[in-house]
C-alpha cells in the first residue's frame, strides 16, 4: 500500500542537489486525448549508456512484464478480457462508417476500457458508460464473425446495465464491501464477514513476521467452505505466469551480480510455489541489493484495488538508476534516523533503530500491469512491516514520469486560475518541481518507513481504511519534514522558504482542485484522493480559530490562502501523530472516524463550482502513458549485442499489439 500519485511539479536548482531542467525541447509527449484522459509519452534517458549485458537484463524484464498484463485485466473483474476481445475484433473488423455517432463514441469506450485495464475507470472504479446504443454493438458482434447469442447477452448486461458491476471497489460505510465491488478478486458467493472470519481463523497473532496473507489468492466457497485460490504455475493464471517465469529465466544470465541473479531466481520460486515465505524471502533479498543499477517491480504488490486492502493487484515497473539525481535520496536516506528520532509522534511508536533504508531517482523504461496506463510516481518497497523494520526497504522517485507530466502541462493556466496572487504563483514557479519532488523522496524514503506497530497489533487492523491512513501517515512525514531546516542544512534546500510552495500546493489540491476527478453528488472514494482531503480539512477545521488557512472569495471565485506557514507545520505534525497512533495501536475505529469525518464528503456547491473553473482550461483530469519499444539485436548464436528503443507507437496500436502477442489467458 505504498506508492505516491502524481501531483504538479515546476523547476529549480537547490543548493548543492542538481534538479533537471525543464527546457523546452523537441519531444512530442502527447500521443492521445479522449473523454476525461490525456495519453503521454515518456522518455528513457540515458539508456544507451547502459551496458549490453543491462540492456539484455532491461528487455526481458520488459517482456516479463507486458506477459502480465492479462492477470490485471481479470482481477479487476471476470468479464473483462472475453469483453475486450470482442471490442477490439470490433474495432478492427469494422467496415461502416469511422465518423459515425456509434463508432465514435464506441471508439471511446473502446480506449476507456483499455486505461482502466478494464470496464472501471482506473480511479473513481465506477464503471464506464457507453455513449453508442445496444443494437449497434448486437449489431457489429455479429458483422464480427461472433455467433454465441449467450455470450452477446452476457456481454450487453456487462455493458448497458448500470447496476451489473457498478463499481469495481466500493468503500462506502456499513456496505458488505466484497458482495458490493465488482473485482473478481473473491468469488460472488463470499461475503465480507465469511472472508475476515476466514483470515482471522487462520493468522498466527504472535508470530513477529507474518506473511501477507491473501496477498496472491483468490478467495472462494467451495462446497460451502471458504477457500483460497493461489496465482502461481499451476493454479490460477498459470498461462500467464508461465510467461513471466519463462523471460525471468531468459533474464537471469545477464544479471549484473550474484544478489540480482538470486532474488530474480528467487522470485521465480515464487510463482512456482505460490508459497507467500518464498515471497518474503524474494523481498528480503532485494530490498538489500543496493548494488545494482538496472531493478524492477514484478508480482502481486498494492491492495488498493482490494475493498479489505489485502490482495495485490499485479503490477511491474522495469527501471534503472538517475545516479546523479540519486545524490538528494541518498542524503535523505543516509539521515533516516535522524528524522526518526525527530518526528513528533509518540516515543512509543518510533523505531528505535532504522535500517536498511535506500532510496534512489529512477529511470522507467517500462510499465505494465497496474502501473500502466496511468502510473505512480513514487514507490516504496516492500510493504510488509516486519520486514521494513528488521531488513529495511527500498523507496524511488520516478523522475522522467514526473518530467513528462510537467512537460505536458506547460502553459495551460492552472496557475492563473486557482492561485491566489501573483506571488504564490512565482512562488510555484520558482519551487514546486523541488519541493514535488523531495516530498515524494521523503513520502517513499521516510514517510512509509518510518513507526513501527505495537507488538501484537495486526497489519490489516484498519481494514478498509488502512490505504488511506497509510498514505496520510507518509504524506504527513513528508510535509512536516519539508519546512524543517535540516533540509537546508543538507543542501537539499537553499531557500528555507522554498517548502511553502508545495504546502500551497497541497492544501489548494486537496481543499479544491483536486475534486476535478468527482463527479457531481458523489464521494471520494480513492485512498489517495480521500488522504489528500482527509489532511487539508483536518488543517483547515482545526486551523479555523487561529485563522491558519481561509478559504476566501473574490470576483465569485474561491482561494486557498495561508496565513501562517508555521502553523500549518504544526498542525501538520498534531495529525501525524494522530495517524501514527492509530496505525501503531491498530485502532480502528479512531481511524474510521478520520476518514468519515474528514476525507469522504464533497461541498456540492465547491464542488460545482472548481468543475465550472477547470471547463474553460481544457486539462485532462487524468493522465497515462504509452510505453517505448524495445527491439534487441542478436548476433549468430541468439545472445544479445544490443537493443534500440524507439517512441512511436501509437495508444490504439500498443494496446492491439499486446492483445495480439502478449494474451496468454485469452488463447
Amino acid at each position: 500500500m505504498n506508492r505516491l500519485i502524481s501531483g504538479a511539479v515546476a523547476v529549480i536548482m537547490a543548493g548543492s542537489i542538481t534538479f533537471p531542467s525543464m527546457a523546452k525541447d523537441n519531444f512530442d509527449y502527447h500521443v492521445d486525448r479522449f473523454a476525461d484522459i490525456e495519453v503521454l509519452r515518456y522518455k528513457v534517458p540515458d539508456f544507451e549508456k547502459l551496458t549490453p549485458r543491462q540492456k539484455a537484463f532491461v528487455y526481458y524484464l520488459t517482456e516479463a512484464a507486458i506477459y502480465g498484463r492479462d492477470i490485471l485485466w481479470d482481477q479487476n473483474n471476470a468479464a473483462n478480457l472475453q469483453l475486450r476481445t470482442v471490442l477490439e475484433k470490433i474495432y478492427t473488423d469494422y467496415k461502416g462508417d469511422r465518423n459515425s455517432k456509434d463508432f465514435k463514441a464506441f471508439e471511446q469506450y473502446l480506449k476507456q476500457v483499455w486505461f482502466g485495464n478494464g470496464i472501471h475507470h482506473h480511479y473513481s472504479t465506477d464503471k464506464f458508460v457507453p455513449g453508442f446504443s445496444r443494437d449497434f454493438f448486437a449489431e457489429q458482434y455479429k458483422a464480427a464473425g461472433f455467433t454465441d447469442k449467450a455470450v452477446l447477452d452476457n456481454l450487453e448486461d456487462v455493458i448497458f446495465n448500470p447496476k451489473r458491476y457498478a463499481k469495481r471497489v466500493n468503500q462506502a460505510d456499513g456496505q458488505d464491501l466484497i458482495r458490493t465491488s465488482a473485482s473478481n478478486l473473491y468469488d460472488e458467493n463470499v461475503t465480507q464477514a465469511e472472508v475476515e472470519a476466514y483470515y482471522a481463523s487462520i493468522k498466527d497473532t504472535t508470530d513477529l513476521t507474518p506473511v501477507s496473507y491473501g496477498l496472491n489468492t483468490r478467495v472462494a466457497k467451495v462446497d460451502g467452505k471458504v477457500v483460497e485460490q493461489p496465482y502461481k504455475i499451476g493454479g490460477l493464471y498459470s498461462p500467464a505466469i508461465e510467461k513471466i517465469v519463462e523471460n525471468l529465466q531468459k533474464a537471469l544470465p545477464y544479471a549484473e551480480n550474484d544478489a540480482q541473479k538470486a532474488y530474480t531466481q528467487k522470485l521465480i520460486d515464487y510463482y512456482t510455489t505460490g508459497d507467500l515465505r518464498t515471497f518474503d524471502e524474494y523481498s528480503i533479498m532485494w530490498a538489500e541489493d543496493t548494488a545494482s543499477q538496472v531493478d524492477y517491480v514484478n508480482g502481486f504488490i498494492e491492495s488498493y484495488g482490494d475493498p479489505l486492502g489485502m490482495t495485490g493487484s499485479w503490477e511491474s515497473i522495469v527501471n534503472f538508476k538517475n545516479i546523479p539525481a540519486s545524490h538528494r535520496t541518498e542524503v535523505i536516506s543516509d539521515n533516516a534516523q535522524w528524522f526518526e528520532d525527530h518526528s513528533p509522534v509518540d516515543k512509543r511508536f518510533k523505531k528505535e533503530k532504522v535500517k536498511g533504508v535506500s532510496a534512489k531517482v529512477i529511470t522507467a523504461a517500462m510499465l505494465a500491469g497496474d502501473s500502466y496506463p496511468s502510473t505512480p510516481i513514487g514507490i516504496n518497497l516492500p510493504n510488509a512491516n516486519w520486514i521494513r523494520a528488521a531488513h529495511g526497504s527500498k523507496s524511488v522517485t520516478i523522475e522522467n514520469i514526473t518530467q513528462a507530466y510537467d512537460a505536458a502541462a506547460q502553459g495551460n493556466g492552472f496557475n492563473k486560475e486557482f492561485v491566489i496572487d501573483a506571488p504564490t504563483a512565482k512562488l510555484l514557479d520558482d519551487y514546486l518541481f523541488i519541493t514535488d519532488n523531495l516530498h515524494t523522496d521523503l513520502h517513499e524514503c521516510l514517510g512509509h518507513g518510518s513507526g513501527k506497530l505495537l507488538p501484537g497489533v495486526d497489519p490489516d487492523a484498519l481494514k478498509e481504511h488502512g490505504s488511506t491512513l497509510e498514505e496520510a501517515r507518509a504524506d504527513l512525514f513528508a510535509l512536516y519534514y519539508l519546512a524543517d531546516p535540516k533540509l537546508v542544512e543538507l543542501g537539499l534546500l537553499d531557500n528555507p522558504e522554498a517548502y511553502k510552495a508545495e504546502y500551497y500546493k497541497f492544501m489548494l489540491n486537496g481543499l479544491m482542485t483536486q475534486l476535478m476527478r468527482i463527479e457531481p453528488g458523489k464521494d471520494i472514494e480513492e485512498a489517495h484522493m480521500r488522504n489528500r482531503q482527509l489532511i487539508a480539512r483536518w488543517a483547515y477545521e482545526h486551523g479555523k480559530k487561529d485563522n491558519v488557512v481561509e478559504l476566501v472569495k473574490r470576483d465569485g471565485k474561491t482561494f486557498v490562502k495561508i496565513n501562517d506557514y508555521n502553523a500549518l507545520r504544526d498542525l501538520f505534525g498534531q495529525l501525524l501523530a494522530e495517524v501514527q497512533r492509530v496505525r501503531s495501536e491498530g485502532d480502528y475505529e479512531a481511524g474510521r472516524k478520520l476518514v468519515l469525518d474528514y476525507a469522504v464528503k464533497v461541498d456540492p456547491a465547491l464542488h460545482n463550482e472548481v468543475l465550472e473553473r477547470y471547463s474553460h482550461l481544457d486539462i485532462a483530469p487524468y493522465k497515462g502513458f504509452v510505453n517505448p519499444v524495445y527491439t534487441p539485436v542478436f548476433d549468430s548464436d541468439g545472445n544479445i549485442t544490443d537493443v534500440t528503443v524507439s517512441y512511436t507507437e501509437g495508444y490504439t496500436t500498443q494496446h492491439l499489439r499486446y492483445s495480439r502477442d502478449y494474451s496468454p489467458l485469452t488463447k
